[in-house]
C-alpha cells in the first residue's frame, strides 16, 4: 500500500471553485482525503505554499506513430506532457496510416502502454483514410479503446456519408470531434484575410469559413442527435451559433487552442512559420471575444493541439510550411497569461483545463474529490522563465513561444499516485 499526504498546497478547486490552503491524502493511487490529519506511515510531501490542482487533460494531441516517429514518439510525448503538468493525453488519429481500423488501434494502445508515462486516449478515424467517403467501424473502435472520433483537419465534405457516421456514433453514445473550417474556402489559406494578409501578400481565409462550418455541423446535430465536440472555435462570428446551440440542448461542447488564446494575427511579423497553425491566428478583437467566451463557459475546454513538425517542415516559405506547433510543455505557462491578465482565476482555468475534459470524456479524473484518480500536479504560477525551445522534450521543437518570457513552472506530475516528473522534495 502507498500512502502519499500532501501538506502546505495552495488547492485548486475546479468543481467548488476554490483556491485555498489545505492538504490531500492519496492511498493506492486514489484520493482519500482533503484537508484531513496525517495518516500514520504516510511520506508527507511539503508544496511548500506552491498549487496543487488536477492533472491537465489534454484533446487533441498528435502523437505521430505511426508513419512519423521521427516528430514525436509515444515515450517522447508522455515526458514532455509529465513535464507539461498534462497527466492524460487524447490522441489524434491523422497518422501514417489514420488509425482507421482496431489493429492500427490496437498498435496504437500498446505502443502507448509501453512507452509513455501518461494516461493515454486514442481517438479514432470518422471514416476510412480520413477520405470522407466511407465511415470507420466506429462500434468495434469503440470496443477496442477509441473514447471519440475525428477526421481532424480533413473536413467530411459529403453530408450524406457524414449524417450516417452521426447517426451511428449516436447509436453507439460515441462522441465526435469536428474541425468547423469551411474546406473549400480554407483551401491554401495560410493566414486569416484581411488588412494584414494583405500587406504581407499571403492567401487567407475569411472568418466566416469557421462559422459555416459550425453551422453546417449544427444543423446536422440536430438532425442526428449526435454528441459533438468542436476543437477550435476561434473567432467571434462562430460564438452566437455555439450559444444557440447550446440554448437549445444540443449535446456540443467546444475548444479552443491556447495559441489562439494567446497570440493574434500580428505574431506571424515577418513571415515566422512557427505561428502557421490551423486555424490561422485571428484578429485580436477574435482573441478577446474567444477570451470571453470562454471566461463565462461558453467555450468549455482548452487544449495543446500539440502539432509537432520537424525543421524540414518549418524551414520553408510560409505558404509552403506546415502547420502546427507543439504545446505539451508550453499549455500551462501560456495558459497563466490568461490569470496574471485577469480573464480567469486559477480555478476556472482548470475547469477548462482538467474538469470540463473529464466530463465530456466521462472520466473521474479532473478533481480534487475523495475516489478521484490521484492525478496531480504541482506548479509555481509566479516562476518565471524564458523559453528556450531546445529544452523541451519533444522530438519536434516548433513552438511559438520560443524566447518568450513566461510565467508558471511545474514541480512535480503524478499519474495514479506515482511520481512521473519532478524531485521526491517538492
Amino acid at each position: 500500500m502507498t500512502l502519499i499526504h500532501f501538506t502546505n498546497a495552495r488547492l485548486i478547486d475546479p468543481v467548488a471553485l476554490t483556491d485555498a490552503q489545505g492538504t490531500l491524502t492519496v492511498r493506492d493511487g486514489v484520493i482519500v482525503a482533503v484537508d484531513g490529519p496525517t495518516p500514520p506511515d504516510a511520506q508527507v510531501i511539503d508544496c511548500g505554499g506552491h498549487c496543487l490542482a488536477p492533472g491537465i487533460i489534454d484533446i487533441g494531441v498528435k502523437v505521430s506513430e505511426p508513419g512519423e516517429r521521427h516528430k514525436e514518439s509515444f515515450r517522447s510525448a508522455g515526458r514532455a506532457a509529465a513535464a507539461g503538468g498534462v497527466t492524460t493525453i487524447v490522441t489524434r488519429p491523422d497518422t501514417l496510416p489514420a488509425i482507421d481500423t482496431p489493429e492500427t488501434l490496437e498498435f496504437v494502445a500498446r505502443r502507448a502502454a509501453a512507452d509513455a508515462a501518461v494516461h493515454v486516449l486514442p481517438m479514432a478515424a470518422l471514416t476510412k483514410g480520413r477520405n470522407g467517403h466511407e465511415m470507420t467501424e466506429i462500434g468495434l473502435l469503440q470496443d477496442g479503446g477509441a473514447v471519440a472520433f475525428s477526421d481532424c483537419d480533413r473536413v467530411v465534405t459529403n453530408t450524406k456519408v457524414y449524417a450516417r457516421a452521426l447517426t451511428y456514433a449516436h447509436s453507439l453514445d460515441a462522441l465526435v470531434i469536428g474541425h468547423v473550417q469551411d474546406p473549400i474556402l480554407s483551401d491554401g489559406a495560410a493566414v486569416t484575410s484581411g488588412k494584414f494578409a494583405s500587406l504581407r501578400g499571403l492567401p487567407g481565409v475569411s472568418p466566416m469559413a469557421e462559422r459555416m462550418a459550425l453551422d453546417r455541423d449544427i444543423s446536422l446535430l440536430e438532425m442526428t442527435g449526435a454528441k459533438y465536440h468542436a476543437d477550435q472555435i476561434t473567432t467571434a462570428r462562430a460564438l452566437p451559433t455555439l450559444e444557440r446551440a447550446k440554448r437549445n440542448g444540443l449535446d456540443i461542447t467546444a475548444g479552443v487552442s491556447i495559441h489562439h488564446l494567446t497570440l493574434n494575427e500580428l505574431d506571424v511579423a515577418d513571415y515566422r512559420t512557427f505561428f502557421k497553425l490551423k486555424p490561422p491566428l485571428r484578429s485580436e478583437d477574435d482573441r478577446r471575444a474567444v477570451i470571453a467566451a470562454l471566461a463565462e463557459g461558453l467555450i468549455d475546454i482548452i487544449s495543446s493541439m500539440h502539432t509537432p513538425q520537424d525543421e524540414e517542415s518549418k524551414r520553408l516559405p510560409f505558404e509552403d510550411a506546415a502547420s502546427g506547433a507543439v504545446g505539451l510543455e508550453t499549455l500551462l505557462p501560456a495558459a497563466l497569461r490568461l490569470v496574471y491578465e485577469d480573464h480567469l482565476s486559477l480555478p476556472r482555468l482548470f475547469r477548462a483545463l482538467a474538469l470540463n475534459p473529464a466530463r465530456r470524456l466521462g472520466l473521474q479524473a479532473g478533481r480534487l474529490r475523495d475516489g478521484a484518480p490521484a492525478d496531480l500536479i504541482l506548479f509555481d504560477p509566479d516562476a518565471p522563465f524564458v523559453l528556450n525551445r531546445e529544452t523541451l522534450r519533444s522530438k519536434s521543437k516548433n513552438t511559438p513561444f520560443d524566447g518568450a518570457r513566461l510565467q508558471g513552472r511545474v514541480l512535480g506530475t503524478w499519474v495514479d499516485g506515482r511520481r512521473i516528473f519532478g524531485d521526491t522534495d517538492a
